[in-house]
């Protein structure tokens, strides 16, 4: 039975799709920057923490997404 084929690289939404990365990533970062400043006096350290630290991380991936739509640019040149 022979192999199938890949399908071709086909980057031709790639920015599209990294801007709808962007976009949903900045909403959820804003939702849990809301849900701290709501609950703020109410939480412990122990449960603030991961948060800020999965803000911090979204915030690394939105600069890395940046990155990839400057590459997909500088690509089509």
């Amino acid at each position: 039975m022979p192999m199938p084929r890949p399908k071709p690289d086909d980057r031709s939404d790639n920015v599209e799709h990294l801007q709808e990365h962007i976009e949903n990533t900045y909403e959820n970062l804003d939702d849990a920057e809301d849900y701290l400043a709501a609950h703020d006096e109410e939480m412990r350290p122990e449960q603030e923490e991961p948060i800020r630290d999965k803000n911090r991380r979204r915030r690394e991936a939105i600069e890395g997404y940046r990155d990839e739509i400057e590459d997909e640019a500088h690509r089509g040149e």
